[in-house]
Formats: C-alpha cells, structure tokens, sequence
C-alpha cells in the first residue's frame, strides 16, 4: 500500500519549459549583480563559501565565482551552490509578479484527491528546497504548499543515485515499498527502484522505449492503491 508519493517537479508536475525559458534566463540575467550586491552578508557570503569548497578554491574572488556559476548555468550543473542562489533571485520574481510557477492542469486534483486519501505528498527536485517551495508557493494555482509534507533537494545526494532514496526514505520513515516516486527521468526511477521504491514515469511527449516503469500521460492516470512493484 503507498503511504507517500514523491514527486519530481521539472517534466513531471512543470513544463521544463518554464525553467528553461523563464527560471533560468531570469537567474542569468541578475546573477552578477545580485551576487556583487550581496557579497559581504547572508545568504550569499554563505553560498559563496559552499561554492568555493565545492570547487576546490576556497581563495576564489567573486568575480571568479559568478564567472563559474554562469559557467555552471551554461552546463545545467547540478551545482547545490547555484541552486541555492537560483532560488534567492527567483524569490524576487515571485513576490514581484514577475512570473508564476507552471503546473499542468492534472496536478493540482490529483494531488488535492490523493491527501484526501490519507497519502503524504513529498517533493524531490534538483532545484533548491527554497525554489521548489517558490514555485508551489506562487503557482499558477496559488499556494499549493500546505499540500505537503516535506521536501528534498540534492542535499540528500544525486537524483541518479541510489542512495539518494535511501536517505528519503529514512527521513519519511516509511519502508521503501510504501512510496511512489513520480518523474519524467526513467534514471532517476531506476535509482528508486534500486532502493525499494515503486515508480510511475511521467511522459508529457513521446514514449520512453528504455524505460522499464509504467508510464503515463497525466497526473489522474496514477492510482497510487493499483501500483505494484
């Protein structure tokens, strides 16, 4: 029985267009000044630190380092430094009005239908914990965030990574068998899978052939008390 679904964001609740096309040229375009305005007091003198130690470079100047987070943003690093600074720009944009976070017309009833099941709903994305409560918090539907229990980001290790599910896992205190981990990334749920977990992949286009989960189209095709292993 599935007592906690977690769910990626980016392809699976969000248009990855949105972040591509909205997020992360917003977080470019204001990322040197931002970093130059706040570089002598929290959160960024602490985010700088992390990026130094993270690169081996614990002398780097700030210049260096907004060249290597653009850098980063170039690559699409996972980097938990610029995560964590994304997610202070994006703050901005929120709260300005600037944008709302996307979801897809399916998510909001079945997340609303599955609470009322008595199911925690967990987040699991890439982006900074701080980014993916923006996102939820500011959605195209409101504040969606009383929706959830909790959230993780790679503090908790690489989506790719085994491990990673692990240490969700233990952190709910559930058995493995008992969460659904929802993504578009057949492996990131091949890591799920690995540590126990049951899956559901979310395609928004075309079919995944590699993947060996079951996949579907739409948050309301997942019916969390018919899935298996």
């Amino acid at each position: 029985m599935i007592r906690a679904i977690v769910t990626d964001i980016e392809g699976t609740t969000s248009d990855i267009r949105f972040v591509h096309t909205v997020l992360f040229p917003y977080a470019r375009e204001r990322l040197a000044s931002f970093v130059q305005a706040g570089v002598d007091s929290d959160p960024v003198r602490a985010i700088l630190d992390d990026l130094r130690a993270e690169i081996s470079q614990p002398q780097a100047t700030p210049d260096a380092l907004i060249a290597v987070l653009l850098g980063f943003m170039e690559e699409d690093r996972k980097s938990t430094a610029l995560k964590a600074l994304q997610g202070h720009i994006w703050r901005d944009g929120y709260v300005n009005g600037d944008f709302t976070g996307h979801l897809y017309p399916d998510v909001l009833p079945a997340l609303r239908q599955w609470k009322a099941q008595g199911i925690d709903l967990y987040v699991y994305s890439s982006g900074s914990v701080a980014a993916q409560k923006l996102l939820f918090g500011y959605s195209d539907e409101g504040d969606i965030t009383g929706l959830f229990s909790g959230y993780f980001d790679t503090h908790v290790g690489a989506k790719r990574e085994t491990q990673s599910y692990r240490n969700i896992a233990e952190q709910i205190g559930l058995p493995p068998d008992q969460l659904l981990f929802l993504s578009d990334i057949r492996q990131e749920l091949d890591a799920a899978r690995e540590a126990g977990w049951q899956t559901v992949q979310l395609i928004r286009g075309e079919a995944d052939h590699k993947s060996r989960h079951r996949q579907v189209s739409r948050f309301d095709d997942i019916h969390p008390e018919q899935t298996s292993l």
